[in-house]
């Protein structure tokens, strides 16, 4: 029956099927006791999975979420070994009696307690404010911040970025927003070089004819500068920037982004900004 079949394929397949099968003949005849595959082989199934839209069909050493891995793998150590982290001098450590006159006066805040302890010569207003957040916080603002997003969920929408590794091992940055009163994604869209203006962009391409939220919710991430929540406020939406290193209070777009990578990112290798546009366009329609 599978002879039957491949008289109907074309001579590219055909010939593509064939290579598969004989680099994988190739590692099985090596003197080991099991195949191992070379950084060749790994790079072969790389390009292969990219120019061949059957090569799943032709695995039969590893499988298809191996090659993904080693996609992964390769850009880890692509970016690793472009951004070494240059050796520096370490600096004096702190003592205990400049910390605990930081833990004294926690309601204070970093910039006070820096011109208090600048006058003695010490810290940093940094390492001030790194002190205070180490401290035990009262559990009140958590509650009312939960509060809110029960309350006002139909009138909710979250934005946020994730960045996805191509092929060629540079990142795209994916863009979305999302309503929190049916957790469906309104917009998406993704770019090499975001920008503000571009998410300003997005912003009236997601929001015509004044079909806008109440809120909007975002990270205080640098892209999105002082033009977003300007351009927002001129749309009448009222945005809301999260805590600092606080993705919990952005929740709803955090779970999205894990699912998202979940289910589909970490089974394909995206090449550019249109394949990785239709991938998520053909999960988002799935759902």
């Amino acid at each position: 029956m599978g002879a039957i079949f491949r008289l109907f394929q074309s001579r590219r397949q055909l010939l593509l099927e064939n290579l598969a099968l004989r680099q994988q003949l190739a590692a099985l005849k090596r003197k080991h006791p099991r195949p191992r595959l070379s950084g060749l082989d790994r790079v072969f199934w790389v390009l292969a999975s990219k120019l061949w839209s059957g090569w799943k069909q032709s695995l039969l050493i590893v499988t298809p979420e191996t090659v993904v891995r080693w996609h992964r793998a390769g850009f880890a150590l692509y970016w690793r070994s472009i951004s070494k982290a240059r050796r520096v001098l370490g600096r004096q450590r702190i003592s205990k009696e400049v910390t605990d006159l930081t833990s004294e006066n926690p309601t204070w805040g970093g910039p006070r307690i820096h011109g208090e302890l600048i006058m003695l010569g010490f810290v940093s207003e940094r390492t001030a404010s790194r002190w205070i957040r180490r401290l035990s916080r009262s559990p009140e603002p958590a509650k009312r911040w939960l509060a809110f997003l029960r309350n006002h969920r139909e009138a909710i929408t979250a934005m946020d970025f994730f960045t996805v590794p191509t092929i060629k091992f540079s990142l795209l940055y994916c863009f979305f927003l999302i309503g929190h009163d049916r957790r469906q994604v309104l917009h998406f869209n993704v770019t090499r070089y975001p920008s503000s203006a571009w998410i300003v962009q997005q912003l009236r391409e997601a929001f015509p004819y004044h079909s806008v939220p109440r809120f909007l919710i975002f990270d205080r991430d640098a892209k999105y500068g002082w033009e977003v929540p300007i351009a927002a406020r001129s749309m009448h939406i009222r945005p809301i920037r999260t805590s600092f290193e606080s993705p919990w209070q952005n929740g709803v777009a955090e779970r999205w982004v894990e699912s998202c990578r979940r289910d589909l990112l970490d089974h394909v290798i995206a090449l550019n900004e249109r394949h990785l546009k239709q991938n998520l366009r053909l999960r988002l329609l799935r759902r």
